[in-house]
């Protein structure tokens, strides 16, 4: 293990379609999912000293437990990092839909495999965190196990949109009614977005209704994001959080700078969705 300090970056998680297939007999639900990442997503800084712990500070603090509830000091403490301070900068709304909390723990366990040390199996850290280990476009089944990276995904411009209300998924699970649906099938590369766009209107997010049921302003995010222009509006995961798809980035900053000028309690983020850039996941500071 060499450097006493490890940068490292947690981009934003958004599911394009999320399609919720059964059951397992032990409770857990089983899930076909598409999944991108933002340009956007928390910092981290993890330092070598004695004592371990974690200090939250950014625009997005706010609710984000500062200590062993929060998931990234899980993730280090159950790899045995006992000896390792992180500072997170949070920029991704808590209880979002976005994988804020996994993207994190995600982050710290790369940062920690980069100064050699095992990890855990992620996905007993959550049913996220093995797609957030990848941090690229892929498809993620089962209970999140399944992890198959996906090509043929341009890069997609997108507004993020959360109405700065939380949602807890096992909340949205528990209210889920109705039959399970069918599996996403079978994925084609796309030309681009408006592509892409087309194709994911014939997909779901299973969570969407039970979602928009326990929290009634997810209509209004989707409603603001289609009078933008959006070519899609959806939610993503287990909400409260919303993307909508456009045909351009600076379309994307327009209309979030509409909603943001309508709402200005929401957060509203353009970004462009696809897989995180590796050269930022993981970086030792530069040396004086």
């Amino acid at each position: 293990m060499t450097g006493s300090e490890l940068r490292a970056f947690a981009p934003a998680k958004v599911n394009l379609a999320l399609h919720v297939t059964g059951r397992r007999a032990d409770g857990y639900h089983l899930l076909d999912s598409l999944v991108v990442f933002a340009d956007m997503g928390d910092r981290l800084v993890l330092r070598r000293r004695s004592g371990a712990g974690i200090r939250v500070s950014g625009p997005q603090a706010r609710g984000v437990p500062g200590g062993p509830d929060n998931l990234a000091l899980r993730a280090a403490s159950e790899s045995g990092a006992r000896d390792v301070a992180i500072t997170l900068e949070k920029h991704i709304p808590a209880g979002a839909g976005l994988g804020g909390g996994s993207t994190d723990a995600a982050a710290v366990l790369r940062a920690l495999g980069h100064w050699g040390m095992h990890h855990p199996d992620p996905l007993a850290l959550g049913a996220d965190l093995p797609v957030c280990m990848a941090a690229r476009a892929a498809r993620m089944s089962g209970i999140g196990e399944l992890v198959v990276p996906l090509g043929g995904i341009a890069p997609l411009p997108a507004v993020l949109v959360n109405p700065g209300t939380s949602l807890a998924t096992a909340s949205v699970f528990r209210a889920l009614a109705g039959r399970f649906g069918a599996p996403i099938g079978p994925v084609p590369r796309f030309s681009g977005v408006e592509d892409c766009a087309l194709w994911l209107r014939m997909q779901r997010n299973d969570l969407g209704a039970a979602a928009q049921a326990l929290v009634p302003v997810i209509g209004d995010c989707l409603a603001a994001l289609r009078s933008g222009g959006a070519l899609l509006a959806r939610m993503s995961g287990s909400g409260a959080s919303c993307f909508g798809l456009f045909g351009t980035l600076e379309a994307a900053k327009q209309a979030a700078g509409a909603i943001a000028a309508q709402k200005p309690d929401w957060w509203v983020h353009a970004a462009t969705l696809g897989s995180a850039d590796s050269s930022r996941l993981v970086q030792e500071p530069p040396t004086a």
